[in-house]
Order: structure tokens, then sequence, then C-alpha cells
């Protein structure tokens, strides 16, 4: 089993969670729990996945779950650095424009700050 790690850093103007390993069923805890013990108060959550190479379904369920969390508080989700099956499984069930358009819409929020 490779090494999963979770690292998370609070700016003013956002959040920045920087996940190493794979993203599976035996993972997600461990993640879920990061996030949801961060307070957020609207701040868009940068989720760097620039080293993980795997995801599963379970872990596109807690993206989709944390996304809707963070619109409900008036924040929002930018994935970003997506290896190739990360983002072919987001292209496979239609979540990659969401995803996409949400780091763009958060990028341009961070910069207006």
């Amino acid at each position: 089993m490779r090494n999963f790690n979770v690292i998370t850093r609070q700016h003013p103007d956002r959040t920045v969670i920087t996940v190493s390993g794979e993203i599976d069923l035996h993972t997600c805890p461990q993640l879920s729990q990061a996030a949801t013990v961060i307070p957020l108060g609207g701040k868009p959550l940068y989720l760097d996945l620039s080293d993980v190479p795997f995801m599963d379904s379970s872990g596109l369920n807690l993206l989709i779950g944390l996304r809707r969390r963070l619109h409900a508080e008036g924040g929002l989700l930018a994935v970003t650095g997506l290896q190739s099956q990360p983002a072919h499984l987001l292209e496979l069930t239609d979540t990659y424009e969401l995803f996409a358009a949400e780091a763009a819409l958060a990028a341009r929020s961070t910069n207006e700050r």
C-alpha cells in the first residue's frame, strides 16, 4: 500500500488541501475528515491532486459531496493538478467540466480580492 498524505494550508483568501497517494475507499475517510474540520466561511477550497495517480468512485463521491457543502456555505471547490486516471474518471462521469469550471471561478474569485 502506498503512503497517503493530506496537508492543509489556510490562507486569508483560500484553503489548500494537498493530497498525495491514491484516493479510494480506504483513504477517503482521512481526506473527508481533513475537509470537514476546515472552517471555510465562503472561501474557495483548492484541492491539489497533483500527486494522486488513482481515484475510484468513492473519491468521486467525496468530491461531489464536498462541492455541495461548499456551495451551501457560499464557497467554491477548485480541483487542480489532475493526473490522467482521475481526469479520465471525471470525464467518464461527465463531471470534469463541473470541476474545471469551478476551478476557474475560484481562481477568478481569489484574484479579485
